[in-house]
């Protein structure tokens, strides 16, 4: 009997706690749900009522309350809304401390460590801030920009290596027109230079090739070491070197191999000029930190290239590195400073040797003196007035049959003249000049100054040399010996060159096309009509 009370007693105590919780539970509820709001089915009919019996009920008390977009709405079924009274808002207590925002980043680059370390420790990072100077902040902004550059390699300029590639084709005829009856007197083969030609332009195109497929900003790493190697072998030559027509600019290796340290110079010192310069930033137009160290590097390898009597070289060195320097952003007055003493030091240098001396004579009066100061100029100028417009024929030249000294080399515009005519002459140059123009254009193009100044360099190099030759032959300027690009026969500046050509065949696969070029034919026709209207 008493167990039987307990287990009633039990049971009435579950049924009770079980109606406790539940009521608790839907108290729960309750106080989640949004507050409740009457059923407009219900304000309908109570509108009706009032406009049958005219009176209004005063136990219809309407209770709105507005809800906020998007959060749910439950409706009383009763007459009677019950309000339910507004609890306060909890607030977490202010921290001590100042709170940090972070802002996420995709960021790239040898900084990116750097900017996200001590994110979480607001005093350190400060510290660090603190520590790093406006202008270190800008030095690694540049090279993290510089390193963020797209390494996707996108299309070559054909039309660069389409230009480069129909000169190639141009010096091989003119090679083998040039240079038959001297080859077929002296070695019994009329092909015997052009076979030697042909091997060069295939080693060229190979050199152009792998320096297309190697990314330009790799050279930056090795510009310093090329450096350290081409200045022995500028003075090895002037002990060793293989002296032809008074000139020491050969290092011979048996009796086939023979290489121009001079012409190798040209590429490793572009490529360290603009090296150095995109590394000097603003203080290119400083005197202690931009021109003075630029005028003692650009001298040396000039002293040395003058030592070896290779003035023609030594002029396109300081023309195509002078560009750069400006291009960098030389100061004016120190740079026409720098200037007018290397004239100077040029009109000196002229003066100073007897050949060159004569050359200058020979210059102000060509026709004078034709025998021995004058031979080659005199030869070249009949050269070209026998072609006339139209040419004599590919391959019926007169001065090369022993009149004209070395017609395949310095001179083989004279004898194109002859062959080809002014008409051949003039297309030789419209070429050089629409390479000169996509060269430049790559210059402005570039994403970077490292590629601006290299593209700048070599384009002035290349252009440079063949306005030298040209200006040579044609007695615009004193004469001096230096190779017609891609056309005169010669193995060093045929293989270096080419390589050069590789290098900004490379930048032009990382150009910036612009939107809308002005040359482009929907600008031409926009701008056409806004003029005419």
């Amino acid at each position: 009997m008493v167990l039987g009370f307990r287990r009633q007693l039990n049971k009435g105590t579950k049924a009770q706690s079980s109606h406790v919780s539940h009521q608790m539970g839907r108290q729960r509820r309750n106080d989640h749900l949004p507050p409740p709001m009457r059923s407009p089915v219900l304000e309908s009919l109570d509108r009706g009522k009032t406009r049958r019996t005219g009176t209004r009920g005063a136990n219809t008390s309407r209770s709105r309350r507005s809800a906020t977009p998007g959060s749910r709405v439950s409706y009383a079924t009763g007459e009677a809304v019950v309000a339910r009274p507004a609890r306060p808002r909890k607030s977490l207590p202010r921290s001590s401390k100042r709170s940090v925002n972070v802002v996420r980043q995709q960021r790239s680059g040898i900084t990116a460590g750097w900017r996200l370390q001590g994110l979480w420790e607001p005093d350190q990072q400060d510290a660090s801030v603190q520590a790093i100077s406006e202008e270190e902040q800008k030095k690694l902004a540049a090279l993290e920009f510089d390193m963020r550059l797209p390494r996707v390699a996108g299309k070559i300029d054909s039309w660069l290596l389409i230009i480069v590639l129909v000169l190639l084709c141009t010096g091989l005829v003119m090679v083998f027109s040039a240079s038959s009856f001297m080859a077929a007197r002296t070695y019994g083969d009329a092909s015997y230079f052009f076979q030697k030609q042909l091997l060069m332009v295939i080693l060229g195109i190979i050199a152009m090739l792998v320096t297309m497929r190697i990314d330009y900003r790799q050279w930056r790493r090795f510009s310093l070491a090329g450096m350290v190697v081409i200045l022995p072998l500028l003075i090895i030559v002037l002990g060793f070197g293989h002296t032809v027509y008074g000139a020491s600019r050969w290092l011979t290796f048996g009796s086939f191999l023979s290489i121009q340290p001079s012409e190798i110079a040209k590429l490793i010192l572009a490529l360290y000029i603009a090296d150095w310069l995109a590394r000097k930033g603003n203080q290119v137009s400083t005197f202690l930190y931009g021109l003075a160290p630029f005028v003692i590097l650009v001298g040396v390898v000039l002293g040395l290239v003058l030592l070896e009597n290779d003035m023609g070289t030594a002029i396109i060195i300081a023309g195509f590195a002078t560009a750069m320097f400006f291009t960098a952003g030389a100061n004016i007055v120190q740079f026409l400073l720098a200037m007018a003493c290397g004239g100077l030091i040029f009109i000196v240098e002229a003066f100073s040797k007897g050949y060159r001396y004569l050359r200058l004579i020979g210059f102000l009066d060509p026709f004078k003196h034709v025998s021995d100061i004058n031979l080659q100029l005199y030869q070249s100028l009949l050269a070209l007035g026998s072609g006339g417009w139209l040419g004599l024929g590919l391959g019926a030249s007169r001065q090369k049959t022993g009149y004209l000294p070395l017609p395949f080399t310095d001179s083989i515009v004279a004898i194109l003249g002859e062959e080809l005519g002014f008409i051949g002459c003039t297309l030789v140059v419209m070429l050089f000049l629409l390479l000169a123009f996509r060269g430049f254009r790559l210059a402005r193009r570039t994403q970077d100054i490292y590629g601006a100044l290299l593209a700048t360099g070599i384009t002035t190099w290349l252009v440079l040399q063949a306005m030298i030759n040209m200006g040579a032959t044609t007695g615009s300027i004193p004469y001096t010996g230096v190779p017609l690009p891609f056309i005169s026969y010669g193995g060093s500046s045929l293989v270096i060159s080419l390589a050069a050509v590789g290098v900004l065949l490379n930048i032009s696969r990382y150009i910036q096309e612009p939107e809308s070029p002005a040359l482009a034919r929907r600008s031409v026709t926009v701008n056409l009509r806004k003029k005419y209207r």
